[in-house]
């Protein structure tokens, strides 16, 4: 044991010396694996941080929630021409469903809209997007109040001019003042607040964040726009109840709308159910697909600066000769030498690694304090994943040029390096 601890000792002193020695060649030789190693755990760090982040977000979302509307939330394999004339899903839709589906837990409508100014005296918060819904999609999103009611279902089914709106709209129109009861202008309309959400913060939002947005009855835009409204996208949102199969429950689903929309057996449903299940295995998808891209091009820096090491060790055998000659004249065996030089190698390969992490550490820290509502990570399995490799690269790299180094004759390499 002892005495490949002095072996350690010794290729560090041997690798530190080619370091300083010669600091031009052993940085040409490292930069590469430096490179690698930054291109590979940067990816990887930033797709650790993005998949925290949806995670994140997705926890607050109930993963059991159905969106039916005409656009798809993924991938689809009907060609353009045939959705692009998908029609709206309709109110008549929802209050079919709501009488004929027994194991629905709730269900709304909604139709996305695009961003309004909310005037209040002298003040406007613009940007904020307008959520038309019935009342239930207080529940079905899981909405917290911070203070006053949500609209309830005669406001809703009537469309009365009522509003709640998100925190950072109450804070830009009100400031400290209380909002309830306070009327404001929009869609050339007097609304009056009802109620204020509380504060969400950032998360993941299938629209705009709820902090920026008013909630207020479909109706009210229905009475407005009508219901053949091209600029608007309707949508169903429904949760089935516990323990419900949900691929059953979205068949029941499908075949129910088909039915109301008169379609025979050979035509395609002209809308789209999807299941936010399905929506949370798509981003899994792209992750998983852009840390494989990443990997796979990050790799080839990999490959250059495995040449380098390589290189580095050919040098350093070339220079060293005698010494191998001398150090095997002396009983040295050929596996001291072997793991002389592959100690070496492996500990070039770790400082181009380190320098390759300590970059991607400031980088996260540089991006993280740029980036208020996104933190970038780098785990502690990625800091292992990057010296490993690193360690792995260096061994490769090392191999061959420490077995010609092991096989050297100790006559002909003190003859040689004289």
């Amino acid at each position: 044991m002892l005495i490949y601890l002095s072996l350690l000792k010794e290729s560090f002193s041997f690798a530190w010396n080619a370091l300083s020695t010669n600091l031009l060649r052993t940085f040409l030789s490292l930069l590469g694996v430096t490179i690698g190693i930054f291109s590979i755990i940067g990816v990887l760090a930033a797709v650790d941080s993005l998949e925290r982040e949806i995670n994140d977000g997705l926890s607050s979302l109930d993963i059991s929630t159905i969106y039916v509307l005409k656009i798809s939330f993924g991938p689809t394999e009907l060609e353009p021409y045939q959705y692009q004339s998908f029609p709206n899903v309709s109110y008549d839709e929802f209050q079919m469903l709501k009488r004929s589906m027994e194991d629905i837990d709730a269900v709304t409508f909604t139709t996305f809209s695009a961003p309004e100014s909310i005037k209040f005296e002298d003040k406007t918060a613009t940007g904020v997007s307008i959520v038309p819904g019935t009342n239930e999609f207080y529940d079905l999103e899981n909405l917290k109040l911070d203070q006053g009611r949500f609209y309830s279902e005669s406001e809703s089914n009537s469309g009365a001019a009522v509003a709640v709106i998100g925190y950072e709209v109450a804070q830009n129109l009100f400031k400290n003042t209380d909002p309830i009861g306070k009327r404001v202008r929009l869609y050339g309309n007097k609304f009056t607040i009802i109620g204020v959400i509380a504060k969400q913060g950032s998360g993941l939002d299938l629209g705009a964040p709820k902090d920026e947005s008013a909630f207020i009855p479909v109706n009210f835009v229905r009475k407005i726009y009508g219901d053949n409204n091209k600029s608007k996208v309707n949508a169903l949102i429904l949760k089935p109840k516990k323990g419900v199969d949900q691929d059953e429950f979205i068949a029941t689903l499908e075949q129910k709308l088909r039915n109301y929309r008169g379609l025979k057996n050979d035509e395609i449903s002209n809308f789209f159910i999807n299941p936010l299940k399905g929506f949370a295995d798509f981003l899994d998808q792209v992750t998983g697909t852009l840390t494989i891209i990443g990997v796979i091009i990050s790799g080839f820096s990999m490959l250059v600066g495995g040449f380098g090491i390589a290189n580095i060790m050919f040098v350093s055998v070339k220079e060293r000769t005698n010494l191998i000659g001398i150090q095997k004249s002396l009983g040295a065996k050929n596996s001291f030498i072997l793991f002389q030089f592959l100690f070496e190698s492996v500990i070039l390969a770790l400082f181009g690694g380190l320098f390759g992490l300590l970059f991607v550490w400031i980088g996260t820290m540089i991006a993280s304090s740029f980036t208020e509502d996104f933190q970038f990570i780098l785990s502690t399995s990625n800091v292992i994943l990057g010296t490993s490799v690193s360690a792995i690269i260096g061994l490769f790299a090392g191999i061959i040029p420490a077995i010609i180094a092991s096989r050297l004759d100790p006559v002909e390499a003190i003859r040689t390096g004289m």
